[in-house]
């Protein structure tokens, strides 16, 4: 075992030999949108970020599928048709899966990839000096929470939809072609509380450039409503009264952290990447059309897990 329960990692791992390891990870989650096709695709991008936050390679996965009996069949085989798209674009065999009846619809992937021990990327490997880059936007649970009220517009919507289902492949071979020390998904605990587990793996401390993360611009508008999940809500409870977890620009409102806290689904990965390699790390995203490479902070030396947000 190299990784397994004891550490708050994005995925199991196991050694095979010495130039072998799997990598395993499940995850599944209720609808997102209506489309119950996007469903499917966000869901199966979501299950496979896992495996290219730790620079692996997904080969093959499992449905995962809990439906009520009021779903009929042509939902449950739209929701399989849009994962399976998106597992095909990663060259991922689905297998099998496991259905099973609930009161709502669950889905999601358990995922299998492949990793050389000394190619492996975890959340513990942060360094001082190191540089943050994001690559994808924020804000995809405030819209659809604004979604689910009835309120979002259709464009943003598609939007949020199309970030969500953009696979992480690209993004991993990227850093992996840079020599990036460390790496997580951007998930249901937000940037910062997904940061914050990163800079406590490491023993490390962070400063984010409030005005460097990127943010679906209808994020903004919806936050300052206050159509806010749930989840985001409570990630900012989290930080804001952990001791030494974060420390905010005294100009910032509530919208502006509460954005910067926000659960995401199938959100881009955050890369710490030794500062001289920053621009083969930028070069590599561009070169594979990663249209988000912000490079939004830094790690520096400071109490373990503490994140200071500051204006430009």
């Amino acid at each position: 075992m190299i990784i397994g329960t004891q550490v708050p990692a994005d995925a199991g791992v196991y050694r095979l030999r010495d130039d072998l390891a799997l990598v395993q990870s499940v995850d599944v989650f209720t609808p997102v949108v209506d489309d119950p096709y996007d469903y499917g695709r966000i869901a199966a991008a979501n299950s496979l970020s896992d495996i290219y936050a730790m620079g692996a390679t997904p080969c093959t996965a499992l449905n995962v599928v809990s439906v009520p009996k009021s779903l009929s069949l042509d939902v449950v085989v739209a929701i399989l048709q849009g994962g399976a798209e998106v597992a095909a674009q990663a060259g991922v065999a689905i297998v099998g899966g496991h259905t099973v009846q609930g009161p709502e619809p669950l889905y999601g992937l358990a995922v299998t990839g492949v990793v050389h021990p000394r190619r492996l990327v975890d959340n513990r490997g942060g360094r001082p000096g190191d540089v943050l880059v994001l690559t994808k936007p924020l804000g995809t649970g405030i819209i659809t929470t604004a979604h689910k009220r009835d309120v979002a517009s259709e464009e943003a919507v598609h939007r949020a939809v199309e970030v969500m289902a953009c696979l992480n492949r690209a993004a991993s071979e990227a850093m992996l072609a840079a020599g990036a020390h460390a790496a997580t998904d951007i998930t249901g605990y937000g940037l910062l509380g997904h940061l914050h587990e990163m800079l406590l793996a490491s023993g490390t401390a962070a400063e984010i450039v409030f005005e460097a993360v990127p943010v679906l611009p209808d994020a903004w508008t919806y936050a300052a409503d206050e159509i806010v999940p749930g989840g985001s809500i409570n990630n900012h409870a989290y930080l804001t009264n952990t001791r030494e977890a974060i420390t905010w620009d005294d100009t910032l409102t509530w919208p502006q952290q509460i954005v910067l806290c926000d659960a995401q689904t199938s959100g881009g990965l955050l890369i710490a990447v030794p500062e001289q390699r920053l621009p083969r790390l930028l070069d590599e995203l561009a070169h594979r059309e990663v249209s988000t490479r912000a490079v939004i902070g830094r790690i520096v030396r400071g109490p373990a897990g503490h994140i200071v947000v500051r204006r430009r």
